[in-house]
């Protein structure tokens, strides 16, 4: 009688795609109701109150959250601290103009959460329910969050360039770097409408703001004078939408028609034949924006997550235990 497959040649042939379906299937809406019955509220008083003293922190927290995920996964290896035996991610050339907001809004709630519930509620789930009620709170949609992520103890620098977007890159590669993590342009381009709120450092548009005709003449000269004492001061910055710019609506895309973008990569979408029909779509319609923004924000959530002995929960969030 022939012998039966073994378990490992059976777990080769399962497509991607049902490992991606495995994991999400660990992940419950109720995952810290008996386990912690305050999670949900002790988030939302953490965030309520740094949002307040801190209103930048939503845009922060935002941005945190897609490099941490679109990476390797929401695992919250972005959170780690390097050590002189290791270069963390957030120690990458991109990473490093990450706000401290965001990484001080994590560790807030992580240390309430540790003394109502210890060693239960891990850091990538405190970052994905933060960044969805931030979004909520600034006047973004709302989107359920599954939970059960556990959290990811490698973090390396040298894995970061080339898998995550630059503002500067052609749009055909943003579009590839999305497209390899499974999300089509449509989902790239309601992604991108994370730039209705925050801010960009001067060094991240200054080389184009001077000789780019792809900028409305007034707001190019506007980003000249803002962005004059950059050389001496590198902090200088810029909001990404000057309309209402701690205000998550859809001013964003009608910005783009007019050359009121702020990034080479936001002047890409509507320049780009494949992005422009959705820019203009999100432009027209900020009800289509939001259900597509939040569908989008639903799929990146659970991408590559971590489940079962994959992770573990830390207890400090920028440390591994």
């Amino acid at each position: 009688m022939a012998k039966p497959p073994s378990l490992f040649l059976i777990l080769i042939i399962i497509p991607l795609s049902s490992l991606t379906f495995l994991s999400e299937s660990r992940l419950f809406y109720d995952y810290y109701d008996k386990s912690c019955p305050r999670f949900t509220q002790i988030i939302q008083e953490t965030i309520t109150n740094k949002q307040i003293t801190s209103p930048t922190t939503a845009a922060g927290t935002l941005r945190l959250f897609f490099h941490d995920c679109l990476l390797n996964g929401c695992d919250a290896s972005i959170l780690i601290s390097s050590t002189p035996f290791n270069s963390a991610e957030r120690d990458a050339d991109i990473n490093l103009s990450l706000p401290g907001d965001a990484f001080d809004l994590v560790t807030r709630a992580k240390t309430a959460l540790e003394l109502s519930c210890p060693n239960t509620v891990s850091c990538a789930d405190i970052l994905a329910v933060a960044t969805r009620d931030l979004v909520t709170m600034v006047g973004g949609p709302y989107y359920n969050v599954l939970l059960g992520r556990k959290d990811y103890r490698i973090s390396k620098s040298s894995y970061v360039e080339g898998n995550l977007p630059r503002p500067t890159m052609p749009m055909s590669n943003i579009i590839n770097i999305f497209a390899s993590k499974g999300f089509n342009i449509q989902e790239m381009v309601a992604l991108s409408g994370a730039h209705t709120i925050g801010f960009s450092h001067c060094k991240e548009f200054t080389n184009y703001i001077y000789n780019d005709t792809h900028y409305n003449p007034r707001f190019a000269q506007g980003l000249q004078k803002a962005c004059a004492d950059y050389p001496k001061n590198p902090t200088l910055s810029v909001f990404n939408d000057i309309m209402t710019p701690n205000k998550f609506d859809n001013l964003y895309f009608q910005n783009l028609p007019k050359g009121l973008g702020l990034l080479e990569s936001d002047h890409g979408l509507y320049n780009d034949p494949r992005a422009r029909p959705y820019v203009e779509m999100y432009a027209k319609d900020q009800n289509k924006f939001f259900q597509d923004f939040a569908r989008a924000m639903q799929k990146l959530s659970v991408y590559g997550v971590k489940t079962g002995r994959r992770g573990e929960i830390r207890r400090r969030c920028d440390a591994i235990n």
